[in-house]
């Protein structure tokens, strides 16, 4: 989950690279912001030289932008880690990102659903779910899948506080409360 940081530097990102005379697509600086959070994640060695408060913040933005060189990242993605890490936010970089995302979903019109099943998912079933709760929603649904094999079988969506518990599972514990409750 995404932290009120993480928003609040997301949403500066989103009026820069949604600005009229700006010349890249915010979908280009998601996928720009992801290949260098996992540039960053990938290297211990990097990772600690931008967290670090011993090494100076003029240091940290010149081991970034010599990296970035070869990235052919864009200017206004440039300019945004410089400002994270004049403001040492780096650490909040996958929470800028996340948040980042949600923004670019919603200016799209999409919704977001994690759906969770017992088993992987055919590409059929995961259309016909994700056509489903587009449905229900009145937008299009972005689907995120995991598998829990406690579920038993069928699934469980959730599209930010509803859930939509189809799961054995679910099923089992609505039986029990009715059970109970005729006790």
């Amino acid at each position: 989950m995404f932290t009120a940081v993480g928003v609040r530097y997301a949403r500066a990102l989103m009026e820069v690279v949604t600005a009229p005379e700006m010349a890249i697509n915010p979908a280009k600086a998601l996928e720009e912001l992801r290949a260098i959070d996992e540039m960053i994640g990938e290297s211990e060695d990097l990772h600690n030289v931008l967290l670090s408060p011993a090494v100076s913040v003029p240091r940290k933005r010149a081991v970034l932008a010599r990296l970035l060189k070869p990235f052919g990242a864009s200017q206004a993605v440039r300019n945004f880690l410089f400002v994270v890490i004049d403001h040492r936010r780096i650490d909040g970089l996958p929470s800028m990102i996340e948040a980042f995302e949600a923004l670019l979903d919603e200016r799209l019109g999409l919704v977001r659903a994690d759906v969770s099943s017992a088993r992987l998912l055919t590409d059929a079933q995961k259309g016909s779910l994700e056509a489903e709760l587009s449905r229900l929603s009145g937008k299009r649904a972005k689907l995120t899948f995991v598998i829990d094999p406690s579920l038993i079988a069928g699934v469980v969506a959730r599209i930010g506080s509803k859930v939509y518990d189809g799961s054995v599972k679910g099923q089992l514990e609505k039986l029990r409360v009715k059970l109970t409750a005729g006790q």
